[in-house]
């Protein structure tokens, strides 16, 4: 296969000030069309730290894609360092420069500084890969048969080039070969005891395939990967393995879709043509949130109340004053009456629960920090889940997210002629 590295440039990305999100993706969509990633590196805004990089990417790989460092300010020093790498000098590029002039002009609708208009600067020997989301265009040369490509570092200039310009490139000029994924969720289970529940089938795999464990909140994926150069034979032999390994795994699974819990749920509520409602404490309409990240989830998630405090509890959701005086907020009465006080208020078949201490501070002796309480149901029954969590408070928010949702799968297939995995002991 093709070798590709992908640099990226920023003091920002090494002190974790932005996460490097741009090779992730680029890294996804370049495995979708065929290519694979063989190493991703974040490097600081240093002219040798970028020198270094550029001449060890080079030295291992065939395609060298770069994001960042192209803005019109001091620290953005790639294009000076691209000179010095392929020792050639600065050029206006006239196609750049009247791009600069449109966005200042029609869309900015700023005045046009000296600073600005040196966005349109690029070296002598590359080929100009205009911006069309952006001032800054990319860059394309090409050394000793090695290809590399500078990009901006904003992520929705960097995506318009990789779709438009980079990727359609790379496909015409490079050997493709062939990746295809099968993936599936489980729940319930830890990934050392699947390791060692579908030993024997991982040690049989042929070696164009692989096997991925992805744990994550308390969930496991599992992913076969088969490369190779023709489709047809692999597909043939990944399908048979994928059959083999969901029934080795049926108990736990959750999905055979490479798919978010949220978005089984959406499926779910689709096929029941079923409505659903959040009533969040500790999570803060953090459950909301994912469920409606989920395109077309108007179809089935009719709102949220967020009862942070407990006048709301009782207010919005009618919760019994008498409840949270005896058993407190983060209590089993107290979720289930959430419950049912949002099913009754908002009009919904579903309905979930979550109350707890995030930390770090709050907890007790008798309720210490990480302790969650949740509940989903409907109008005739509800069911709950006592957790104790660990973590700091952003994990064990999301942790009760993964949960909650997953409580929420299991009540509605248990209850329902929804086909799926109905494994409902876990």
């Amino acid at each position: 296969m093709t070798n590709i590295s992908i640099i990226t440039i920023g003091d920002e990305l090494l002190i974790g000030q932005v996460i490097d999100t741009n090779s992730a993706w680029m890294a996804q969509m370049l495995n979708k069309a065929g290519f694979w990633v063989n190493r991703r590196l974040a490097i600081g805004d240093g002219r040798d730290d970028i020198l270094r990089a550029l001449e060890g990417e080079s030295a291992i790989t065939d395609i060298l894609l770069i994001t960042g460092g192209l803005g019109p300010t001091a620290d953005d020093i790639t294009k000076p360092v691209l000179c010095e790498y392929f020792n050639t000098t600065l050029i206006v590029n006239e196609d750049a420069l009247e791009n600069v002039k449109t966005i200042f002009s029609k869309i900015l609708r700023r005045p046009l500084i000296e600073r600005n208009l040196k966005q349109a600067e690029v070296p002598a020997s590359c080929v100009v890969i205009q911006n069309k989301r952006g001032t800054a265009p990319g860059m394309l040369f090409e050394k000793n048969g090695k290809i590399v490509i500078s990009m901006p570092g904003v992520p929705h200039e960097m995506k318009g080039m990789m779709t438009d310009d980079v990727i359609p490139f790379l496909q015409k000029r490079f050997a493709v070969g062939y990746i295809s994924h099968r993936t599936l969720l489980t729940a319930g289970v830890g990934e050392s005891t699947l390791a060692d529940h579908i030993q024997d089938f991982e040690s049989a795999l042929p070696p164009d395939i692989k096997l991925a464990y992805l744990p994550n909140y308390g969930m496991v994926r599992l992913r076969l990967t088969a490369t190779g150069s023709t489709a047809e034979k692999l597909e043939k032999t990944l399908d048979r393995l994928f059959t083999d390994l969901k029934s080795r795994v049926v108990e736990w699974m959750v999905t055979d879709e490479d798919i978010t819990l949220q978005e089984v749920i959406g499926k779910l509520l689709v096929v029941g043509k079923q409505t659903l409602s959040t009533a969040e404490s500790c999570t803060g309409g953090y459950v909301a949130h994912l469920i409606t990240s989920i395109p077309g989830s108007s179809a089935y998630f009719r709102g949220s109340v967020i009862a942070y405090e407990n006048d709301i509890k009782k207010k919005l959701l009618n919760v019994d004053p008498a409840i949270l005086a005896s058993a407190g907020a983060v209590s089993e009465e107290t979720v289930l009456a959430m419950v049912r006080g949002a099913i009754r208020n908002l009009g919904t078949d579903f309905a979930i629960a979550t109350s707890g201490i995030m930390g770090p501070g709050g907890g007790s002796v008798e309720k210490p920090v990480g302790t969650v309480w949740i509940a989903a149901g409907n109008d005739r029954e509800v069911i709950t889940q006592k957790m104790w969590f660990r973590f700091d408070r952003q994990r064990n928010t999301e942790l009760t997210a993964a949960n909650v949702l997953n409580l929420l799968r299991k009540f509605i297939l248990s209850r329902s002629e929804v086909s799926g995995p109905k494994d409902l002991a876990n």
